[in-house]
């Protein structure tokens, strides 16, 4: 007797293709319910409703279609026990062989703007995950496939044995099933646990193994969320090494700088998630040139984020000297030729940089923490001067371009910028009198004429007092602090602007 394949999927991608296969190549015949049915139908191919399979309509709207024993007894029937084989005979039961299905989309459903609760639990699929799990369990027995990239690997599995697929074969498209289950329950989960704040939920498929973590004593893996690819999942790495856990670490602290700066020629370069340099240019080239300048010796081994694509020029600066990763929404033709000199530097391209995630997530012993992404956007017109003196429209851009840079330094950060470009930065102390004076020190003389972004506000006058000895003549600052007014005061008397946003970045 022939084989027997259960097609019934949302995403026909290739599966006229595939169920023209296994008819006309190795004499499958084909079950199918509802429109899987009838594209095969319209294909001229040979099919079998679901419903004159088993006897029994599609009811409820089509909620109610495979849910049937002559489905998962054909699916789920172990081929070495002689009792089921006399069920499946008694009961005119066919074993099924091969199983493909693919879900309802839910999560493509949920992301469109406005969509009703009711709307999506409409795409909530039941069927297909009961086949998708009981095909899974039995793959000793049987073929699951979920996913169209699937259907090539499973024809050329045949033609390879002998028109059978083997165990191993089987065994990984049953995780594949399982994990494909797995990411849509928790897609459903995730979207109704919004309506309540008593649960949260967090999973995700695993893209692959990194080589270690933080340190080469730590195990680590990459995992995807949901399924469909987004953020760095859905880069291209155009060359370069396997990327490591702290590679992603980095260019994902790269990206969260870069998308702050939307139009004009922007670039940043990390190290250990803080930024060495940042600028804007009135080209892409200048603006990382600018942002590697700003502290050179750091950016050695570094991560670049343009927010561009790479032009020649910029190739052939960013092959001066060692870095680890470069990551740009393109990247011309001509440029990548430049960039293959430097084989072993990672090169993605990832074309949208603004797109982050909207929670984050921190294990702690016993469970973890959850907050909104600090994604406020930056306004100056929220602003509030407190100085004398105003800002004229240059420093108040400035102001700005610091601000926007200081959210993204560790606390306590002190950043100093003049002409879109950071001068210094101090980063992750345990008091802003030490920021400061980092920050201070590295921009040297060129603190002359600069402004100040400040990510807390000043408890004391004395880093005041400290900056615009420096040279400093504008403070940006979220105030809020008692004493606030001993800064105003402070900045009043040495001539300088300082400017409240009413708002903090503590990064910890």
């Amino acid at each position: 007797m022939a084989r027997l394949a259960l097609l019934s999927v949302s995403n026909k991608t290739g599966i006229v293709d595939l169920a023209r296969r296994l008819v006309e190549e190795f004499e499958f015949n084909l079950i199918s319910s509802g429109g899987t049915a009838q594209t095969l139908k319209d294909a001229g191919l040979p099919v079998t409703k679901v419903s004159d399979y088993t006897g029994s309509p599609e009811i409820l709207g089509g909620r109610v279609k495979t849910l049937h024993p002559r489905i998962h007894g054909g699916i789920l029937a172990r081929r070495d026990i002689p009792q089921h084989l006399t069920d499946l005979e008694n009961n005119q039961i066919r074993p099924i062989d091969l199983v493909v299905v693919n879900l309802y989309p839910f999560e493509e459903t949920i992301a469109k703007p406005g969509v009703t609760l009711s709307e999506a639990v409409e795409q909530i699929d039941i069927g297909g995950p009961a086949m998708l799990r009981a095909a899974s369990k039995n793959f000793a027995h049987l073929t699951v496939l979920c996913d169209p990239e699937q259907y090539e690997e499973y024809l050329q599995e045949l033609r390879q044995n002998n028109g059978t697929a083997s165990l191993d074969f089987r065994q990984k498209c049953a995780l594949k099933g399982f994990s494909h289950t797995a990411s849509y329950d928790q897609a459903i989960a995730a979207y109704l646990s919004q309506q309540s704040e008593n649960t949260y939920n967090l999973s995700g498929q695993q893209l692959q193994s990194l080589r270690y973590g933080e340190n080469p004593h730590q195990p680590a893996a990459w995992y995807q969320t949901g399924t469909t690819p987004t953020g760095w999942a859905a880069a291209t790495k155009l060359q370069g090494k396997e990327l490591s856990y702290n590679n992603l670490v980095d260019l994902e602290a790269a990206r969260q700088i870069i998308a702050e700066f939307t139009d004009t020629p922007a670039a940043t370069v990390i190290k250990h998630t803080n930024p060495c340099g940042v600028a804007l240019g009135s080209t892409l080239v200048e603006a990382y040139q600018k942002a590697f300048n700003a502290d050179a010796v750091s950016a050695f081994g570094g991560i670049v984020a343009l927010n561009h694509p790479i032009d020649v020029a910029t190739a052939e600066e960013l092959t001066k000297t060692f870095l680890e990763c470069v990551v740009a929404p393109g990247c011309e033709a001509a440029a990548q030729e430049v960039l293959a000199a430097k084989s072993k530097l990672r090169i993605l391209t990832l074309p949208d940089l603004t797109s982050g995630p909207k929670e984050t997530v921190k294990a702690i012993a016993g469970g973890f923490l959850v907050q909104s992404a600090d994604d406020k956007i930056a306004d100056s017109g929220e602003w509030q001067v407190v100085t004398e003196r105003q800002p004229t429209p240059d420093e108040l851009a400035e102001l700005l371009f610091a601000w926007k840079v200081c959210k993204h330094v560790k606390s306590n950060a002190i950043v100093i910028t003049r002409d879109r470009t950071t001068l210094g930065v101090g980063a992750g102390q345990m008091n802003r009198v030490g920021s400061v004076k980092i920050a201070l020190e590295q921009a040297g003389a060129k603190a002359q004429g600069a402004i100040l972004a400040s990510d807390g506000f000043f408890p004391f006058d004395d880093s005041v007092k400290t900056a615009a000895a420096a040279g400093i003549t504008a403070i940006v600052q979220p105030g809020g602090s008692l004493r606030d007014q001993d800064s105003v005061k402070a900045a009043n008397e040495l001539g300088l602007v300082m400017v409240l946003t009413g708002i903090r970045h503590f990064l910890h």
